[in-house]
C-alpha cells in the first residue's frame, strides 16, 4: 500500500472514516462547519478551500503521484482507506492570517510580476498553533502523509497558477517533517539559467528544477502563553489567583492588584458564563461589543453574528464568555474564549484556554486588562487547564507573567528566482525573533524561584 491523493471542494470525505479528535476547539468540524455555513469562507470571502484527501492505495509511490489530480466535489467511491486532508485555500488577499508577508508580494510587484492567487493551509481569522491535518482513527503523522500532501498542493499551485504556499501557525514537528521532506537547497544558478530561457511562461517549474524540489522554508515568530504551573511547588497546578500572583514580584503583583481595584473603582463589575447559560441577549451583546473593536478602525468584521451562534448551537461545552456590567446593569464590554476539556488524570494534558474576540463601548482604564487576561487567568485555574493563549501580539501580555513562544509557519515559493531572497528573509528574521523572545524572557515578572528556563528552540 502507498499514498496518493485526491482534490477535493467539499467535506463530504467527513463521513468516509472515524478521524481523530483535534487537537483545539478551532479544527472541530462544528467550527469549519460554522465558517463555511456563515460565509466566512467560501469563494466571496476570498478563501476557497480545497480538501487534500490523503488515501492508502495499491502501487508504487511514483504510480501514486504521477498524474495530476482533478478537482472533484466529493471522493470518488474507490478510495476506501481516508489517512489524512489537509485543508488548502486559494487567497488573493492576506486578511485574516497574522503572518505577514506583503512584503514578498511588493517584490514580485516591482518585477511586473502577479504574487497572486497564494495557496495558504491555516485556520481562517485564527492565530492559535496547532494541527493542520485532520488524521484517521489510528493514524500518526509522518513525512510520507506530508509529502503526499504537498504534492496536492503542488498540484494545486499548478492548475491555478500560484506564486506559493504558506501554512501558518503551524506545529513544531509539522514543520520540521516538511523541511525534512523536502530538500534543503537547490542549485539556483542552474535553474535561474533555465529560467531565463523561458520567461515566457509562469516559472512554477523548469526542466532542472521540478516543482517537487523546491524547498520548504521556515519563518519563526513570537506569541506569548500562559502556564498553570508553580515552579517552586513541583509544578503543581495553581489553587486560586493569589497563588499565581504569589510567583510575581513584588511589584508586579501590585500592578495587577492595582489595575483589578481600578476597574470597581469605575463602578463594573464582571462575570463569566459557560456555554447554554449563554442567553441570545448575551450573545447579541457580545456582538455589538465585537463590532466596535472594527468600527474604531473604520473596518466591517469578519465574522457575523450568526458564526458566533452557530458555535452556540454546535460546541457550547468549549465556549466561555467574560462580561463587563455598569453600575446599571448594562454590559459594556465583552470578551469571549474557547477551551479544551481538561483531563485531571492525565498528567500530559494540555488543555488550553484560548482568548479570541474582545470589544467594548466605550474607553475604561484597564478594563481590557481585567476581561481578557485576569478573567481568563481565574477561568483556567479553576477548571485545571494547563495553559492560557491570549491571542496574538503584545508585550503587555509578558508583564503579566505570559511566556515567549515560538511559533512556526512554512512557505513553499514557486518562482525560483524568489527562493534565494525569501530564504535568506525567513532566516534573518527567525534570528531575530529568536533574539527578541530571549530578550522578552528576561523581561519576565517572576520570582527566582518560579523563573522558566529559556529554551530557544520552544
Amino acid at each position: 500500500m502507498t499514498l496518493q491523493y485526491a482534490l477535493l471542494s467539499d467535506t463530504s470525505w467527513q463521513s468516509q472514516a472515524q478521524w481523530q479528535a483535534p487537537d483545539t476547539p478551532f479544527m472541530s468540524f462544528d467550527f469549519w462547519q460554522a465558517l463555511s455555513d456563515t460565509g466566512a469562507i467560501g469563494e466571496r470571502a476570498g478563501w476557497l478551500p480545497i480538501y487534500i484527501l490523503v488515501h492508502r492505495v495499491e502501487g508504487t509511490q511514483n504510480d501514486a503521484v504521477a498524474e495530476s489530480a482533478k478537482l472533484t466535489e466529493a471522493a470518488p467511491a474507490d478510495i476506501t482507506h481516508p489517512v489524512a486532508v489537509m485543508p488548502v485555500f486559494i487567497k488573493g488577499h492576506h486578511q485574516g492570517e497574522f503572518v505577514f508577508d506583503h512584503s514578498w508580494a511588493q517584490a514580485y510587484a516591482q518585477y511586473g510580476l502577479d504574487y497572486y492567487p497564494r495557496l495558504v493551509t491555516s485556520v481562517p481569522y485564527t492565530p492559535i498553533t496547532g494541527q493542520r491535518l485532520w488524521l484517521a482513527e489510528g493514524e500518526s503523522l509522518t513525512a510520507d502523509i506530508i509529502k503526499t500532501a504537498i504534492a496536492g498542493v503542488d498540484d494545486v499551485a499548478q492548475q491555478v497558477g500560484a506564486s506559493g504556499w504558506h501554512g501558518l501557525f503551524v506545529t513544531d514537528e509539522l514543520s520540521s517533517l516538511a523541511i525534512n521532506s523536502m530538500p534543503t537547497k537547490i542549485d539556483i544558478e542552474k535553474a535561474l539559467a533555465a529560467q531565463k530561457n523561458d520567461l515566457a511562461s509562469k516559472p512554477i517549474a523548469t526542466p532542472t528544477t521540478t516543482i517537487i524540489e523546491m524547498p520548504i522554508l521556515e519563518r519563526q515568530g513570537c506569541q506569548f502563553l500562559w502556564q498553570n504551573k508553580n515552579l517552586s511547588q513541583d509544578s503543581q497546578l495553581f489553587m486560586d489567583f493569589e497563588g499565581f500572583l504569589a510567583t510575581l514580584k513584588a511589584k508586579k503583583r501590585k500592578t495587577i492588584r492595582a489595575e483589578r481595584r481600578k476597574v470597581g473603582e469605575q463602578g463594573i463589575s464582571c462575570q463569566r458564563k459557560c456555554g447554554n447559560d449563554i442567553t441570545d441577549e448575551d450573545w447579541q451583546a457580545f456582538y455589538h461589543c465585537y463590532v466596535m473593536t472594527y468600527a474604531v478602525r473604520g473596518q466591517k468584521p469578519y465574522l457575523t453574528l450568526d458564526f458566533f451562534m452557530a458555535l452556540a448551537d454546535s460546541m457550547p461545552e468549549h465556549i466561555m464568555l467574560a462580561q463587563a456590567m455598569d453600575a446599571d446593569g448594562e454590559i459594556i464590554a465583552s470578551s469571549l474564549f474557547l477551551y479544551d476539556k481538561a483531563d485531571s488524570d492525565n498528567v500530559d494534558d494540555n488543555a488550553t484556554l484560548y482568548g479570541r474576540y474582545w470589544g467594548a463601548l466605550g474607553e475604561y482604564d484597564s478594563l481590557h486588562f481585567e476581561l481578557c487576561y485576569y478573567q481568563g487567568l481565574e477561568f483556567a485555574i479553576e477548571q485545571g487547564l494547563r495553559y492560557f493563549d491570549p491571542g496574538t501580539q503584545g508585550e503587555h501580555k509578558l508583564v503579566r507573567g505570559f511566556i515567549p513562544t515560538t511559533t512556526h509557519s512554512i512557505h513553499r515559493i514557486y518562482d525560483v528566482r524568489f527562493v534565494p531572497a525569501i530564504s535568506d528573509f525567513c532566516a534573518k528574521d527567525s534570528l531575530h525573533m529568536a533574539q527578541y523572545r530571549q530578550q522578552a524572557h528576561e523581561a519576565l515578572p517572576f520570582n527566582a524561584d518560579n523563573m522558566p528556563d529559556f529554551d530557544i528552540n520552544r
